[in-house]
């Protein structure tokens, strides 16, 4: 009973009865998922006049909705920037590359460095070569 009023109102954690509606209406098809589970779709006709227009994309993110978990090979399938879809035509990656991370501003496992507000870490002081300025120093 409690997923169903979650499906409901939790709308943060995943596509609400709407965005389900809305998929089904359209004749959307998953076209694959990725790493992280998140779940693509892309509409079975085209939108626009006369049917020129592209087809519409969706994702539905697994757990939290942040724009920041989608990998950048489905970030260009999603913006019509790739025709293929990546789970077909993986996206050629450099040797210099890293692979995908969220953001993570705003969680518990944000960069804090020394000295930051929100960590008891104490930043080290500073060395002889700084004077701080002072008004009476003209």
């Amino acid at each position: 009973m409690f997923g169903l009023i979650s499906k409901i109102f939790v709308w943060w954690k995943d596509a609400t009865p709407g965005t389900f509606l809305t998929l089904r209406m359209r004749g959307a098809k998953q076209v694959g998922s990725d790493e992280y589970g998140n779940r693509y779709f892309e509409e079975s006709g085209v939108t626009g006049p006369d049917g020129q227009g592209q087809k519409r994309r969706w994702v539905i993110y697994k757990g939290y909705a942040d724009a920041s978990r989608v990998p950048s090979d489905w970030h260009g399938w999603l913006h019509h920037t790739f025709d293929d879809v990546p789970t077909e035509t993986p996206l050629m990656r450099q040797a210099w590359e890293k692979d995908h991370h969220p953001n993570l501003t705003g969680t518990v496992h944000a960069y804090r460095p020394t000295g930051s507000l929100v960590t008891s870490d104490r930043r080290q002081a500073t060395t002889g070569d700084y004077q701080a300025w002072s008004p009476d120093e003209t």
